[in-house]
């Protein structure tokens, strides 16, 4: 059964907000320790969402290659524009804003301003979601949206806590906490609107790429603040935990398409 343009957005804003359920992490008190042990778990999550949006950005890219190379339209070469310009973007822009503001802040300004990169990149992959959400239920694969819905709401409680886990201890305001998940769960919501009347790969192909290209930035941050916590034993095993938490809710969706 179909369902209206409202709906479909309604749902998708469920999708994106489930981003709040892991914010509440950044109010605890915790140990030195403990607070390295979230980060390099949320390394984990990132380290598994750029995989998975490279993975996404790459696939229909190279099928556009092989496309040109069968003699077709040089327009599939968009593409390659979208993954190259989108990467480079995301990567070298937030080194630039991260070169010129770090050094003006204390350190309690600069974990918040690493959580805020993160959550603008997960803003970007959230984006690409919602766009997927939008055109599976624009050509009438109700049963996929929905469960796309389902499984971008799990993901997107994993990457509540990659946003907050670095502002343990740092007593953010609520205030803060509510604008980063709107930065991070708020394009699932605008994808979906704009994925629901409007189609387009390069859009969807720019968005990850720039989504990639900013979390392979703020990954490196997250490791040059574990390394001052942890062993690198210690680092390595809990990146590791974070990696197959994340992993498991794209087996959760995986299986649930499968059934």
């Amino acid at each position: 059964m179909a369902i209206s343009f409202a709906q479909t957005v309604l749902l998708g804003a469920v999708a994106g907000f489930t981003v709040y359920l892991g914010l509440p992490v950044a109010r605890l008190d915790v140990s030195e320790r403990t607070k390295g042990i979230m980060n390099a778990v949320s390394i984990g999550i990132l380290t598994f969402l750029f995989y998975e949006i490279l993975h996404g950005a790459l696939e229909p890219t190279e099928h556009a290659i092989e496309l040109v190379a069968e003699g077709g339209s040089l327009a599939h070469l968009g593409l390659v524009a979208a993954v190259v310009g989108g990467f480079s973007v995301g990567l070298v822009g937030l080194s630039l804003v991260e070169r010129t503001f770090a050094s003006r802040v204390g350190s309690t300004e600069k974990n918040t301003s690493l959580a805020l990169m993160i959550a603008v990149g997960l803003g970007f992959h959230n984006f690409s979601e919602g766009l997927a959400i939008g055109q599976s239920a624009a050509s009438g694969a109700m049963s996929l949206a929905f469960l796309l819905i389902v499984g971008f709401a799990l993901h997107n409680v994993t990457e509540g806590f990659g946003i907050a886990a670095p502002l343990a201890n740092e007593r953010v305001s609520f205030g803060a906490l509510a604008g980063m998940g709107l930065v991070a769960g708020g394009p699932t919501f605008l994808g979906t609107m704009i994925g629901r009347a409007w189609t387009s790969q390069l859009a969807s192909v720019l968005a990850l790429a720039l989504a990639a290209g900013a979390l392979l930035y703020v990954i490196e941050q997250l490791f040059g603040v574990t390394r001052r916590q942890l062993s690198k034993t210690t680092v390595f095993a809990s990146v590791a935990v974070g990696f197959f938490l994340a992993f498991g809710t794209e087996l959760v969706l995986e299986l649930a398409m499968h059934a």
